[in-house]
């Protein structure tokens, strides 16, 4: 069951309503140093559920996805309305940073919301997860939870039908780095959790970050646009266990169930919404199971299942080999420090390193993996990438430097979530 997909940080809408709907840009911001200072072109962003007329950024009507506008935190029965994402070209700095300040220039009518996104690029070349900008106290400022010399921006737009916000231009202020770049740490495995599993299906329409969902597809959907790739990317990627054995890896590529602020996988000092819950329970699982929220998910809609992740088709009925909801295991992969490398084509997981072992899942077309250490040479070399799980190495044409594998380890990645429910 595929959930609503949100705006963004809710503070900044009502910063943006107030200044933009005259038209203003938001009030000047005291900056007695900066690294940079840019405006990312609008034309060469990937929309997703927007269109950009002569320079100025709308709403699509038949592409953007429903979504309530934000309050903070989102009431209780709001009223769902387009949304659309347009994804900036990243920018390398001098310096590094940890807060990038956002402006929007543009017309917000009342019932909208025009907010930037933020992410930075890591130490091991992954991402940050999007973080929305907000008021601190007088700018827009987007706090970054790491130093970085890359940065994106991502425009979040929303608005009832034929009155939403347009928007001329963005300017983003990279600030210097309040803390001392991170030092080196022991390499850890993402963060797991145990969530249930839902098919998504909707074959025909089209995902928060502007995909079309085709038959049997391979993607997932997470209930918060924080972890959510860019349309044909697998920026943020997962690997999905089932009670059968069988797992897969697949990209982010859609927002839901049931809710679009709920990044449950993040400690409660991070995140977005419904912070009293623990770390790795879904919000609808606590509404499903302990009646949390009156049993009511965001939107006040009586909560149906205890879904934490939807998965598509493909990913559902022939990498897991489900025919039913389940609960599963799920490896957030971004969220490790392991460097991951993308995946072409949809290879087999098997259980050793030869053409003839089992074969115990699958790797979605883009997705990422951890690639942990190499076995073999020339043709007849894979690639560890789990416990007892590898991958020919062909399927991995940007594999860089990797180092052998030692004789007869097993390779068992240590995760540092606990499993809920």
């Amino acid at each position: 069951m595929r959930g609503l997909v949100a705006t963004a940080a809710p503070l900044a809408s009502l910063v943006l309503a107030s200044a933009l709907s005259a038209g203003l840009a938001t009030p000047a911001v005291a900056q007695p140093v900066a690294i940079a200072s840019w405006a990312p072109d609008l034309a060469t962003g990937d929309p997703a559920g927007v269109r950009i007329v002569g320079g100025t950024v709308q709403l699509e009507g038949t592409g953007a996805f429903l979504a309530p506008v934000e309050d903070a935190p989102v009431p209780r029965g709001a009223a769902a309305v387009p949304t659309g994402l347009l994804t900036l070209r990243s920018q390398q700095l001098p310096a590094p940073t940890d807060q990038v300040v956002a402006t929007v220039v543009g017309d917000v009518p009342a019932g909208s919301t025009a907010v930037v996104d933020v992410r930075g690029r890591r130490s091991n070349g992954g991402w940050t997860e999007w973080v929305p900008a907000q008021p601190d106290p007088d700018a827009l400022v987007a706090e970054l939870p790491e130093p970085s010399s890359e940065v994106q921006g991502r425009l979040v737009l929303a608005g009832p039908p034929g009155a939403g916000p347009t928007v001329r231009s963005v300017t983003l202020t990279a600030r210097p780095a309040t803390r001392p770049l991170a030092a080196p740490v022991g390499e850890h495995g993402a963060l797991q959790f145990r969530v249930f599993a839902t098919r998504e299906g909707l074959v025909g329409g089209t995902t928060a970050n502007g995909h079309v969902i085709t038959e049997r597809d391979h993607f997932v959907a997470l209930p918060s646009r924080r972890g959510l790739s860019p349309r044909d990317t697998s920026d943020y990627s997962v690997k999905v266990c089932a009670p059968n054995g069988r797992c897969a890896f697949a990209p982010v590529w859609d927002v839901g169930p049931w809710n679009t602020r709920d990044d449950y996988w993040n400690p409660e000092d991070v995140r977005q919404e419904w912070t009293d819950l623990a770390q790795g329970l879904p919000q609808a699982q606590a509404a499903y199971k302990e009646d949390y929220n009156d049993g009511k998910d965001q939107s006040d809609r009586e909560v149906l299942n205890p879904a934490g992740i939807d998965l598509a088709d493909g990913l559902f009925w022939d990498a897991l080999e489900l025919d039913d909801n389940a609960w599963v295991t799920v490896d957030y992969l971004w969220t490790g420090s392991e460097r991951l490398s993308k995946v072409v084509g949809t290879p087999k997981v098997l259980a050793a390193p030869h053409a003839g072992a089992e074969v115990t899942g699958i790797v979605a077309q883009q997705a990422m993996v951890p690639v942990q250490c190499a076995v073999g040479q020339g043709t007849d070399r894979w690639l560890r990438i789990g416990t007892a799980e590898y991958l020919d190495a062909a399927a991995v044409p940007d594999l860089g430097a990797v180092t052998a594998c030692t004789t007869g380890a097993a390779g068992a990645p240590v995760n540092t979530g606990t499993p809920a429910g």
